[in-house]
């Protein structure tokens, strides 16, 4: 059994991971950057191995350390499956919560969520409402919104934050001529994007680290709009793989990450620290972890190989 120590360690990693640097994380984590270092040192003591590689800008993972961020993932993903099946073990949760989701989430999370509510909690009211995790972290404050899946959110006291999954961010679009299974930074650079504005603030942070500038072509806050243009064949979008999941999967779209750069987006699950109705906060909390594990079971979150082996670069 993992104690507490352990526990905190692993969550301390995954931040360095995400922020893909010790300063930034423990800017997001309120902790001092000595204490992460100590802790991220004492980890690799004992598995035997290097996790981070020390960059002139920031840290980036080891092979032992990519290894070692799926293994943690699961770790925190099956601790809170636990916490949230024990904590609705005594009730069923009732009354009235409103969901916030972001528009690159929506379509594939809430039906699921509304049938798991059906058979999990029947006594739960759930009304849903989309928006970009700004916008949802404004509603979370303001009491406009129960619980929100946030991408990649600041530090907030008054909230109480459970890292669900990290999954990439990668250019979508139709095949198109070229040979590489991969892009380069500098090919990115280069092609025109269709963007959402929500998804450039979500990555503002990991652009500047990585010195990236987007060529933006069009700024569309629109999904379906996007989707559709990139079904025509009308340009590339920069999106979470898991966006346009079962358009990759089905072969209509082709996802190309990068070789020399990690993007991606930390889906967070954040409620008040004191909820007002705190059986049902916690009732609907447990409902949207549930649905995003079994996303994650499925593969929703990854590059799907057939795509990953027939997929053509677009620059």
């Amino acid at each position: 059994m993992l104690d507490a120590m352990d526990l905190r360690g692993i969550r301390y990693f995954l931040a360095i991971a995400e922020a893909g640097s010790i300063t930034g994380a423990a800017a997001h984590l309120g902790v001092a950057q000595p204490a992460l270092t100590r802790q991220v040192q004492a980890m690799e003591a004992e598995l035997g191995a290097a996790l981070l590689e020390r960059m002139p800008r920031g840290v980036r993972l080891t092979p032992a350390g990519r290894q070692f961020l799926d293994h943690g993932r699961r770790v925190l993903r099956e601790l809170e499956r636990a916490r949230a099946e024990l904590s609705g073990a005594g009730h069923a949760g009732r009354g009235r919560v409103i969901l916030g989701v972001s528009p690159t989430v929506g379509g594939w999370l809430v039906p699921g969520c509304v049938e798991r509510a059906r058979t999990e909690a029947p006594g739960l009211s759930i009304k849903v409402v989309e928006g970009f995790s700004p916008q949802l972290f404004d509603a979370l404050g303001a009491g406009g919104v129960d619980v929100a899946l946030l991408t990649n959110p600041e530090p907030a006291r008054a909230l109480r934050y459970t890292p669900l999954v990290a999954e990439p961010v990668v250019v979508v679009g139709r095949h198109a001529p070229g040979a590489q299974a991969f892009l380069t930074r500098a090919e990115l650079a280069r092609l025109p994007l269709l963007l959402s504005d929500g998804i450039r603030q979500a990555l503002a942070e990991q652009l500047d680290r990585l010195a990236l500038r987007l060529n933006v072509e069009v700024e569309i806050d629109s999904i379906d709009a996007i989707r559709s243009l990139l079904l025509r064949g009308a340009g590339h979008a920069l999106m979470p793989v898991s966006t346009f999941g079962e358009d990759i999967r089905a072969g209509r779209l082709s996802a190309w990450p990068l070789a020399d750069a990690t993007l991606n987006r930390m889906l967070v699950l954040a409620h008040a620290a004191r909820p007002a109705d705190p059986a049902a906060v916690e009732a609907l909390a447990s409902l949207v972890a549930g649905e995003i594990s079994a996303h994650f079971e499925r593969g929703t979150f990854s590059v799907p190989a057939q795509s990953r082996s027939q997929r053509r670069s677009p620059a």
